[in-house]
């Protein structure tokens, strides 16, 4: 059975995607543009609908998503905690790092995501 891409989001959630599209934070930017244009080797799409939630950066393919947590994250563990089990129950991996990291180092943070990229690729490999 062939994954699905968004897993059964709803209109309004593909409007409020347009809408963080368009106005991602400054952390988000710096990240994209090394995400982009396939520079991993994988394509990954900005404010992605999956059911009710939007994730920053998902990769279809490997179906692996890539979260940032900003100020207003840091009172929502809880949530962001439930938020990626329930992705999770989807089969998706869910990496997260905090904008600080992004902004501080984002050098580590590629290696990091590209260190996940091969692990990705070697369980599909073998599946």
């Amino acid at each position: 059975m062939e994954r699905k891409m968004f897993y059964g989001a709803k209109p309004d959630i593909f409007f409020k995607a347009k809408w963080l599209r368009e106005n991602m934070t400054e952390a988000e930017k710096l990240l994209w543009k090394q995400l982009n244009k396939n520079k991993l080797g994988v394509r990954f799409k900005p404010q992605h609908p999956i059911d009710i939630y939007i994730v920053d950066f998902y990769c279809h393919a490997l179906n692996l998503a890539i979260e940032l947590d900003g100020e207003s994250h840091r009172n929502s563990k809880e949530y962001d905690q439930d938020r990626t089990c329930e992705l999770e129950n989807f089969g998706i991996r869910v990496i997260r790092f905090n904008n600080s990291e992004v902004f501080q180092n984002i050098n580590k943070v590629m290696a990091q995501i590209n260190y996940v990229i091969r692990e990705c690729r070697i369980d599909k490999d073998s599946t």
